[in-house]
């Protein structure tokens, strides 16, 4: 699952395959109709779609002359169930934190700022 994982996190790295896979959240969609929110040759459109259908991410068909994507959510599912335990585990770190910080804070200050009160030495007075 590992290498799936990281070659999901890989497409998912990519700006315009976010964007892509946001429009296919909606719906099926074709390649053509995939392209035409972004400033980007046909075969640069391509590419990107390769690495989400490698990915697993999307699948791809034939339809006659067209070829429409759809979204797969597995692999997106996998990678939110890996991120979910590491935030639950930071959750856990972050409220243990807290909580000790909380304790020193009620504490009574047990030293007093006397820096500023400590006498100077005789020799930096410049006689």
């Amino acid at each position: 699952m590992s290498d799936r994982l990281s070659n999901t996190f890989a497409a998912l790295a990519d700006p315009t395959r976010r964007a892509i896979l946001a429009r296919l959240a909606s719906g099926e969609a074709s390649v053509k109709e995939l392209a035409e929110p972004f400033d980007m040759t046909p075969p640069a459109i391509t590419k990107h779609l390769k690495v989400l259908e490698r990915s697993g991410l999307i699948a791809r068909s034939r339809e006659a002359q067209k070829r429409p994507c759809r979204l797969k959510p597995k692999p997106l599912k996998e990678a939110v169930d890996w991120l979910e335990r590491y935030r639950e585990l930071w959750e856990e770190r972050l409220d243990r934190l807290d909580e000790y910080l909380q304790q020193l804070q009620a504490q009574p200050h047990t030293q007093a700022t006397t820096s500023n009160e400590k006498e100077k030495p005789s020799h930096e007075s410049g006689n």
